[in-house]
């Protein structure tokens, strides 16, 4: 078996077709096949993007068909958090919709999303089902797929609550997105429900950087917390590890990273990962594991990377639009 495991999609429709029909899916009884291959979705289909539901559909489309497979992103989650109520706040979500501190981000990192499905409730909550059936992570024979981080000890603890396939349960997202209190200055590896499925979805953030230093990300919001390359087994120091550019990587401590706050991955199979907003001519993080999201939805590239079965990830498995 073929896999063409494709990057973060975020809305673009139409690039998704182009890199379907590039890589030899022929759309045939309302979804897109391949006779030798199957594609993996990395997650985060919605947002930013101008053709939302038609992105949605599609995906769900070849899911439902058997031509694909889909793990959950951190836009999903957020998008079932926004629609699900607070059971602890009356009137409010569990991603705020009018809190001074989160409601106007929340709505303008959602906002293409709403825009098609916000006077549409039925279609809304159809989508959020859907996304209610993504699993966490594949971990299939072959390889292995999540949206941002293998994390095999957050993942291990986590399983058994979570519904079968590595779902979450509506019931399950309070704990999944509301951050315990103080959590974020908890040095230990005690796993709870949102710090694993915060690795998972988003990754693994350190609190490293010298206080009162920050840095303002690629969306311009501050950040006092930075995401680590948890994957390179020689990221042991806050500095190598540290997912920053060259400039800000200076004021980077070299200091040693916490054991816990880790997670190389030397899995002989091959991990593909989305999340991390690459650009330039995709090639892999190591020779086990590539992040296949290019940033189309800032006018990079819709990458996939077609696996036959190689024991090496290489450059030339890439495929782009």
């Amino acid at each position: 078996m073929l896999y063409d495991i494709i990057g973060d999609l975020h809305g673009h429709a139409d690039a998704l077709t182009a890199l379907l029909a590039k890589l030899g899916y022929r759309e045939k009884d309302g979804a897109w096949r391949h006779p030798d291959s199957m594609a993996i979705f990395v997650g985060d289909f919605i947002d930013r993007g101008p053709r939302q539901v038609t992105t949605v559909m599609t995906v769900r489309r070849m899911v439902d068909a058997g031509s694909a497979l889909a793990v959950m992103g951190n836009h999903e989650l957020n998008a079932i958090a926004w629609f699900l109520p607070d059971p602890d706040i009356s009137g409010e979500f569990l991603r705020p919709h009018h809190s001074a501190k989160w409601g106007s981000k929340n709505r303008q990192q959602h906002e293409a999303f709403l825009a098609e499905v916000e006077s549409n409730p039925r279609m809304h909550k159809e989508i959020i089902d859907w996304f209610l059936t993504l699993p966490l992570w594949l971990d299939l024979p072959e390889l292995c797929v999540a949206h941002a981080c293998w994390h095999p000890y957050f993942m291990t603890w986590l399983a058994p609550r979570l519904s079968p396939g590595n779902c979450l349960t509506e019931a399950l997202m309070p704990a999944a997105t509301r951050e315990p209190e103080n959590e974020a200055e908890k040095d230990t590896p005690t796993p709870t429900v949102f710090k694993a499925v915060e690795a998972l979805t988003k990754g693994i953030e350190v609190e490293l950087l010298p206080h009162p230093y920050s840095f303002k990300d690629k969306d311009g919001h501050v950040r006092t917390r930075v995401r680590t390359r948890w994957w390179d087994i020689q990221g042991t120091t806050y500095r190598r590890a540290a997912l920053l550019d060259e400039q800000l990587l200076q004021h980077i401590p070299d200091d040693p990273v916490p054991a816990h706050k880790r997670a190389p991955y030397s899995d002989a199979r091959p991990l593909f990962v989305g999340h991390y907003w690459e650009h330039g001519t995709p090639t892999p993080f190591a020779a086990n594991v590539a992040c296949v999201d290019y940033s189309v939805a800032k006018n990079g590239k819709l990458v996939a990377y077609r696996w036959e079965g190689e024991p090496e990830l290489h450059a030339g498995g890439f495929v782009w639009v």
